[in-house]
């Protein structure tokens, strides 16, 4: 018998694309409204592991769709030119 036979095989979730969580281990949400490394809010950090698929979906597209999180920095933008 095949390894993968009497497995069940879930449908693929589009989330699968990119990491579950923003996050980039740079959270500025003790001291910021909205965190500089990830761009999603305290409120959004805090509950993300509660956070339905869909709910996860719309604060990427917003996050990425902003753009202004260090997420999304070109890291030698980021670092001095000498």
């Amino acid at each position: 018998m095949p390894a993968a036979a009497g497995r069940i095989r879930l449908p693929m979730s589009e989330l699968h694309d990119r990491p579950d969580s923003p996050c980039i281990g740079v959270c500025s949400t003790l001291f910021d409204d909205v965190c500089k490394g990830c761009g999603r809010t305290a409120y959004e950090v805090s509950n993300w592991v509660f956070f339905t698929e869909a709910e996860k979906a719309a604060v990427w597209e917003r996050i990425t769709r902003d753009g202004t999180a260090m997420r999304f920095c070109d890291s030698s933008s980021t670092t001095s030119q000498t």
